[in-house]
């Protein structure tokens, strides 16, 4: 797959692609990265723990855990390595390396549900009160409206 700088392709076999998963409590997804940079940006998975395999390249991945603490567990990894998400935690993974990445993802669900976080705070329908994320992010009410104003939906 040819994937310009910054992105990521994502193919899921979920409940929704084969209806005989239902009650499985699993699912599967093959992560396509980008070199120099392609990234899976922050996001969650509301209903299921996630546990990526490196099969190429050069991931740097992590998740923070919850409040109040808010700590952020990272590594690297490289082909071969494995690294688990738990449920509901936002995280990500960037790859840091000079060839396109590749990695297969299992999780804990049929139907693991996904919020990508900067879709949701900025591309939310309607849109979030700009006053309220004004003062949530200590952003100049300028650079929140810019930031409503992208595409989020398509911003991998």
């Amino acid at each position: 797959k040819h994937l310009k700088s910054g992105w990521i392709n994502c193919d899921s076999v979920n409940v929704a692609q084969i209806p005989g998963l239902n009650t499985l409590g699993i699912s599967l997804v093959r992560i396509d990265y980008a070199p120099y940079g392609g990234l899976n940006p922050p996001h969650t998975h509301p209903r299921a723990t996630e546990i990526l395999v490196v099969l190429e390249g050069t991931l740097y991945v992590g998740f923070v855990t919850s409040n109040t603490d808010n700590r952020l567990i990272t590594k690297v990894l490289n082909p071969g390595d494995v690294f688990a998400f738990p449920v509901g935690l936002i995280h990500f993974q960037f790859n840091i390396g000079n060839t396109k990445a590749v990695a297969f993802a299992g999780l804990s669900s049929q139907n693991l549900g996904v919020i990508t976080i900067a879709n949701a705070v900025f591309g939310s329908n309607p849109p979030i009160n700009p006053d309220v994320l004004t003062k949530a992010f200590q952003l100049d009410k300028n650079i929140v409206t810019y930031l409503q104003s992208k595409f989020w939906w398509d911003n991998n």
